[in-house]
């Protein structure tokens, strides 16, 4: 049988280059209908000409690379059937992702729904206003036929004749909103393609001569809303800019077109990396709109943000990949020690970028900064946890915080990005070379098409070597103390090399007890206690309800007025309620904690800091 063979009579027009014949593939073929959109289910069909004689398995990925955490996609997986020469053949389920259909000859068809409502980048959501979904968690896998041709067809929901499809999967026949046919050379390929529909507002732009666009979600109450044009030109120039890191000697892109696909949300944040595109959220109040003005608000510099991240990863851990994730084992836990260097450096490349691309003005560059490194000194995990360590446990701690997060572990994101920021300052004091020449020395060697180890895969202890080999310099004790130890990185010391005046300023009263507070009902709960701060020694824990201290109603207020009058070790009391018992806690006062730091240029700065400042900041 012909995958597909209703394609020709219903003649779509096609798009591309690619011509009809490509669907007579006798690989995988799938098929995708939203039939059902108010009860949130996918219906998934998948044709295969010539399954397993001895029993074809199916399986579906149990996580997805660049979220690393193992989410059981197939649990939202029900109703799954197999057919095979029109008759209904014997499914059993085999594994909590895998599947086993019985022996049959000839071609087999296999059925299936996945509900879909989960708003994130990383899995699927569909009702009336719009359907989003990864192939990894919508599209099972055909055991041991992975490498071959795969073909997916994307049908048009009858209620929802505006709707259009973005993705960039390659198309094979399509009609003029983009239902149709796409295919993918493997299974691996097919699943790193997220697939955006409904109404779409589309920008469409070329960077150093490759396609981009930016495709937003609920055009219906966007268009005429968002300023098409700022946003246009402020993605381009950061791209470009990012291209130019790369590529500094002819600036390119590492693939033939690219696509932000964004989902405005009342309150949404978050992004997914894929080798050409990227699937976004954000607050809708975050898009540039027409009547803002010159200023780009705050919201909108941090949407700039998210997608200089996710855009810096098309290099930065798709193409340039750890040696632990190459290749991918999508049925569990892929650990490497390296996130503080794929996801901490992307961090700090983010910001900068958007400095190195004027979006940014130098001192919302500092804040920004200096948000980083508050973020990371109010959290005690720091000295507890490294971040090779961070990195290696993400699996089971970063993606599944608790009340005890903060005194147990530390974000690779962060303090991985402050890591990067430290090497490339210390390799612009003590070297003629920066971060920008080992990013480069990496895309060469383990990125780019033509790259010699591009198929092994960074190995875990490659980047002190890599950095000796662009700097001549011998940083192994850095990465010891920093990397695989918790000590404290010297940003004071580095940032004053460049120019930067840091100013410590003074805790507040919530800080300097160790405590983040939630209201219950009027009544502050205990969120978290802080390590080696006055609610840890008084002993008050996460869910306890705080009722008075030193006698008075404990609210936010009143703790800021005692937290001002109070001195190092005088006696605190707390009364709390605790499984519904009155509890007395007692603890002395502490030291003073340091304060939340802010950062500046220094206008006082020696010529040879200035002249890094420079080199570095562009100011």
């Amino acid at each position: 049988m012909t995958p597909f063979a209703d394609i020709a009579a219903s003649r779509p027009r096609s798009v591309g280059a690619r011509p009809p014949a490509a669907t007579t593939v006798q690989g995988p073929c799938y098929s995708v209908r939203m039939d059902d959109i108010h009860a949130h289910l996918f219906a998934v069909q998948l044709q295969l000409a010539a399954p397993n004689p001895q029993g074809q398995e199916f399986w579906l990925p149990v996580w997805i690379p660049g979220s690393y955490l193992v989410r059981e996609f197939a649990r939202q997986v029900s109703r799954v059937e197999a057919r095979c020469q029109g008759q209904s053949v014997a499914v059993r389920k085999v594994a909590k992702n895998r599947w086993r259909v019985a022996p049959c000859q000839g071609p087999l068809q296999l059925n299936w729904v996945v509900y879909a409502r989960d708003a994130s980048v990383r899995t699927a959501w569909l009702d009336a206003s719009r359907a989003f979904f990864n192939p990894s968690s919508l599209l099972l896998a055909a055991a041991g036929r992975e490498a071959e041709p795969h073909l997916l067809r994307i049908v048009p929901p009858v209620s929802q004749p505006d709707w259009s499809v973005a993705t960039t999967l390659a198309a094979v026949q399509l009609d003029s909103r983009g239902f149709g046919v796409y295919q993918a050379s493997d299974y691996d390929r097919l699943i790193d393609h997220p697939v955006e529909i409904g109404r779409l507002l589309r920008l469409k732009f070329h960077a150093h001569g490759a396609p981009h666009e930016m495709v937003v979600a609920h055009a219906d109450r966007l268009r005429g809303e968002v300023d098409a044009k700022r946003f246009t030109l402020d993605l381009k120039r950061l791209c470009e800019t990012e291209m130019a890191l790369f590529e500094p000697e002819r600036p390119r892109a590492p693939f033939k077109r690219y696509a932000f696909l964004l989902a405005p949300t009342a309150d949404g944040y978050g992004g997914l990396e894929h080798a050409d595109c990227t699937a976004l959220i954000c607050a809708e109040s975050d898009l540039p709109h027409l009547r803002d003005g010159v200023e780009r608000s705050a919201g909108y510099r941090q949407l700039l943000g998210l997608c200089s991240h996710e855009y810096f990863h098309a290099w930065n851990v798709k193409r340039i990949r750890p040696q632990a994730l190459t290749p991918y084992d999508l049925e569990r836990e892929n650990t490497t020690g390296l996130l503080w260097l794929f996801e901490g450096f992307t961090s700090y490349y983010d910001d900068l970028i958007l400095r190195r691309a004027g979006l940014i003005e130098p001192q919302q560059y500092l804040d920004l900064l200096a948000r980083a490194i508050n973020a990371v000194q109010a959290t005690p995990g720091r000295q507890v946890q490294s971040l090779a360590d961070a990195s290696f446990d993400a699996w089971i701690k970063f993606y599944r915080p608790d009340e005890n997060t903060a005194n147990a572990t530390v974000s690779y994101y962060t303090l991985g990005g402050l890591f990067a920021l430290a090497l490339d300052l210390t390799l612009r004091r003590r070297s003629s070379s920066t971060l920008d020449d080992v990013m480069r020395l990496l895309w060469r060697r383990y990125g780019r098409d033509d790259a010699p180890l591009q198929s092994q895969g960074v190995p875990e202890d490659a980047l002190p070597a890599l950095v000796r080999e662009v700097s001549g310099l011998d940083l192994r004790g850095l990465f010891a103390r920093h990397v695989h130890g918790c000590d404290t990185l010297p940003l004071r010391r580095l940032l004053a090399s460049v120019g930067v005046r840091w100013n410590q300023g003074k805790a507040d009263a919530l800080s300097s007890l160790g405590l983040r507070l939630d209201d219950a009902q009027g009544w502050p709960q205990v969120r978290q206690v802080l390590a080696r701060g006055w609610a840890e020694q008084a002993g008050l824990a996460p869910g306890d309800i705080l009722l008075a201290i030193n006698g008075q109603r404990a609210n936010p207020d009143q703790i800021k007025r005692l937290h001002a009058r109070a001195r190092a070790g005088d006696a605190w009391q707390a009364h709390v309620m605790r499984d519904a018992r009155l509890v007395q806690l007692q603890a002395a006062f502490p030291a003073p904690v340091p304060g939340p730091v802010t950062l500046s240029v220094a206008p006082s700065a020696t010529a040879a800091a200035a002249q890094r400042r420079k080199h570095w900041l562009g100011v």
